[in-house]
């Protein structure tokens, strides 16, 4: 009886938090048009609300998964009671349903932070922000309460459920949706900041200060959500990748490319109040693609490992959604771009300049893999052919671009505003030149004329580190070594978060080079008792153990691993049958080392006898990984600046004005 009470009070707390988000998205920017502010005031208030009412309808089906309530249709298709507890209630969010919810949820999420942090806004910009999120949430209930309620019941209830897909069934997938949904959803801040600015017609630095804290924090999300999913990748599926450029990794990859150049711009027009219109236009297109992103996913046109394969019919829902906001912003920019006019000057050699290049390749290589993501499904509309765009298509354009960019951003990051010698920045970084390739170089030698791709990477990596220290340094002056150090722990944070999210890119790509370059693969039928040899390492399959789990049964091998006849460690990896689900899975096991990881599959048994292993000796795997932890943790540290805080840009803003600031 308590039971049902929370599932229908968690399906009436959605239906309301409509009704308050339709108030929210049309008061407020009335309120905002005749300058009434007690019809401006209700936008406060009613963004708490919405989000509080959509929390508890998300709580109250988080609440069915956990207790296995199998009256909601969704439960039975996504658990099961012999499921553990972890994967109940990530549950809630591995389907289409209730990651729909959750989307929603983070979207009000940030309409109420907007409300709560951003005090110091100018009334009419807080209330035009905080109506056009909501007009985004009013789309996105209508689709959930029409097209897909998670609260949907039986009248006759199962025993028990259908069990989630054994390939969410894993920590990496617990937890790598909702960052990724923090970021790409997060960017529906920054769309409602420029359509807002669109509306009053004017962008400043104040407003290039009270954006970037949003695309900071989106950013940092996105980039630990993708480096989570690319974790699991490897790990899980047992094929040995890091990334395969899948349509549903790009969904999320192109919003991050375009969410770092919105980054990049936002600085220009609170330094120097140029690129205007090309910061609002990113700030469009930044949500643009996420929304992009969420039609591919959830609108059955496209085949991934992780997308959710539901009626077309809902596809064409969001792409009506897509086409209302997208169409509006674009028009709207279109109506307005005359009136962003730029007022800094800067000359060719500078910072600017720079930015600009960082800008231009950022987004190129961002069409780059929409054309490559969604061209398969154009070329079948229109020329009638199946078309498969891999990893090659990929490899070949996107590379170049990511290559000029690493080139480029340590000599952009040093350079001064309005106008630069180049002359001066070169000699400062000849050293960290001169570094990097006595490093590629010293690698290529001993790689014996191997591939180029790896000593190509340590090279751009070794750069991208190196500038980031030297750009440190050139700003603590000169002094002995004792006073350089203090100055440069007294360095703002944004400096700081600068430098270790490039060195964070930097380490990222040398782990992305390494590892392809100079990966070894071996694959073989193994019998218990049988060794292989994959370069300075011995594999020994020792055993075969049938292993029952919770609700799995798994095929064990045991393999000792001995270097120089010497064990060093045993590695368990499993070919797992989950019989709820009738689905198979491998789980693969790795040793992970600072150098090199070690990473064993086992197959199916062979109708001869044995069984399939598969052997990786994968250099430098975790360097990936780590490059993106700091580059989210340089992140971290930028937002955790005070001058680029909200509340604090706007109050220095309103001090030297003597007014409120106006857009």
């Amino acid at each position: 009886m308590i039971r049902g009470m929370i599932i229908e009070l968690g399906h009436f707390a959605l239906i309301l938090s409509l009704a308050v988000a339709i108030v929210q998205g049309t008061v407020p920017l009335i309120g905002a048009h005749k300058r009434w502010y007690g019809w401006m005031a209700v936008a406060e208030p009613a963004a708490t609300i919405q989000f509080l009412l959509v929390a508890a309808s998300f709580g109250a089906l988080t609440y069915a998964f956990v207790t296995s309530d199998f009256s909601l249709q969704l439960v039975v298709a996504n658990s099961h009671t012999d499921k553990p507890m972890i994967y109940k209630i990530s549950g809630v969010w591995g389907n289409h349903e209730g990651s729909m919810l959750l989307w929603v949820l983070i979207l009000a999420l940030f309409g109420a932070m907007a409300a709560w942090f951003g005090g110091n806004l100018p009334p009419t910009l807080r209330a035009r922000v905080l109506g056009v999120q909501s007009l985004i949430a009013v789309a996105f209930l209508l689709f959930i309460i029409l097209t897909s309620n998670p609260f949907t019941r039986l009248e006759v209830p199962p025993f028990n459920g259908q069990d989630l897909n054994p390939l969410l069934q894993d920590p990496g997938l617990a937890f790598h949706p909702p960052f990724l949904y923090l970021g790409y959803v997060g960017l529906s801040i920054c769309f409602s900041f420029a359509v807002a600015a669109l509306i009053e017609g004017r962008v400043d630095a104040a407003w290039g200060r009270w954006v970037r804290p949003w695309t900071l924090l989106s950013w940092i999300c996105l980039s630990i959500g993708i480096g989570l999913g690319s974790w699991w990748a490897y790990y899980e599926l047992g094929w040995g990748g890091f990334w395969f450029w899948d349509p549903v990794e790009n969904a999320s990859f192109m919003p991050w490319l375009i969410a770092a150049a919105l980054l990049h711009s936002a600085i220009v027009v609170e330094k120097r109040e140029s690129l205007k219109s090309w910061t609002i236009l990113l700030a469009i297109m930044a949500f643009g693609f996420s929304l992009i992103g969420t039609f591919i996913v959830r609108s059955g046109v496209i085949t991934s490992v992780h997308a959710f394969a539901n009626d077309p019919e809902r596809g064409v829902f969001i792409l009506g959604i897509l086409a209302v906001f997208m169409g509006g912003a674009l028009t709207l920019y279109a109506a307005r771009a005359g009136a962003l006019t730029a007022k800094g000057v800067f000359g060719v050699v500078s910072r600017e300049s720079l930015l600009v290049m960082n800008n231009i390749l950022l987004a190129v290589a961002a069409l780059v893999v929409f054309v490559g993501t969604i061209w398969p499904l154009v070329a079948e509309v229109t020329l009638g052919r199946k078309l498969s765009v891999g990893p090659p298509f990929f490899n070949m354009a996107f590379t170049p671009f990511m290559v000029v960019l690493a080139l480029l951003l340590p000599i952009g990051a040093m350079l001064p505003w309005k106008r630069a010698k180049m002359g001066r920045v070169f000699l400062q970084l000849s050293g960290a030149f001169v570094l990097s390739l006595s490093l590629a170089a010293l690698v290529w030698a001993m790689q014996t004329g191997r591939s180029a791709l790896g000593p190509v990477g340590l090279f751009l990596g070794a750069w991208l580190v190196s500038g980031a220290v030297v750009d440190l340094a050139s700003r603590t002056g000169r002094g002995d070594i004792t006073a350089r150090l203090r100055r440069v722990m007294r360095l703002p944070r944004a400096d700081w978060g600068k430098a270790i999210a490039h060195a964070g890119l930097g380490i990222t790509i040398f782990g992305i080079a390494g590892l392809m370059a100079w990966e070894q693969e071996d694959i073989r039928v193994m019998n218990i008792g049988d060794t292989a040899i994959v370069d300075d390492l011995t594999i020994r399959m020792d055993d075969v153990e049938q292993v029952r789990g919770p609700n799995y049964f798994s095929t064990m091998g045991v393999f000792t691993i001995l270097k120089d006849g010497q064990e060093l460690y045993t590695l368990r990896p499993e070919k797992r049958v989950y019989p709820v689900a009738a689905m198979p899975t491998t789980e693969a096991d790795i040793h992970n080392g600072f150098w090199r990881d070690v990473y064993l599959v086992i197959g199916d048994a062979q109708e001869s006898g044995g069984f399939a292993v598969r052997t990786y000796l994968k250099p430098f795997a975790n360097w990936i990984w780590a490059g993106s932890i700091i580059m989210a943790l340089g992140g971290v540290f930028s937002l955790s600046d005070r001058r680029y805080r909200v509340a604090a840009g706007a109050r220095k803003t309103a001090k030297a004005s003597g007014a409120v600031p106006a857009e």
